[in-house]
């Protein structure tokens, strides 16, 4: 089984992200795509495999969004893929793709509705945010 994540080292969300899927058995591919961005082609096929539009993948905290008034109507959905691709970090993350589907994995627990294996025992995030008690129960 293939799982990969397009992570972030620096993001919280996409460290727990990452987490919750080592815990859960698998070993992703990591994709760190302020490295290695996907390609334009990608980055729509992801898109669509979400089912979300590319405004609602947009990263606007720590980006240059506002300098670029992305939140004009203005911009096409081909515009705004061309504004993530000549700068990856408006790129909201992670987003990891497994056999189940394809997801924005915010908030990062998220994830635990596309794993194969979504029952990963007791977890709790690096804020100290417990996701999932020492019963097994979600609790949020």
């Amino acid at each position: 089984m293939t799982i990969t994540i397009y992570h972030n080292p620096a993001c919280g969300t996409s460290r727990n992200t990452l987490a919750m899927i080592r815990q859960s058995g698998e070993e992703p591919e990591v994709i760190e795509y302020l490295k290695t961005p996907p390609s334009r082609e990608r980055l729509a096929e992801l898109i669509v495999a979400m089912g979300i539009s590319p405004r609602a993948l947009l990263r606007q905290k720590g980006t240059p969004y506002a300098e670029l008034e992305l939140d004009a109507s203005r911009w096409s959905d081909g515009e705004l893929i061309d504004f993530m691709m000549a700068h990856p970090i408006l790129i909201n993350r992670p987003i990891v793709e497994t056999p189940l589907g394809t997801k924005l994995c915010r908030p990062s627990e998220a994830v635990l509705d596309i794993l194969p294996n979504a029952d990963i025992g007791p977890f709790t995030k690096e804020d100290g945010e417990v996701v999932i008690d020492s019963d097994g129960r979600r609790v949020r």
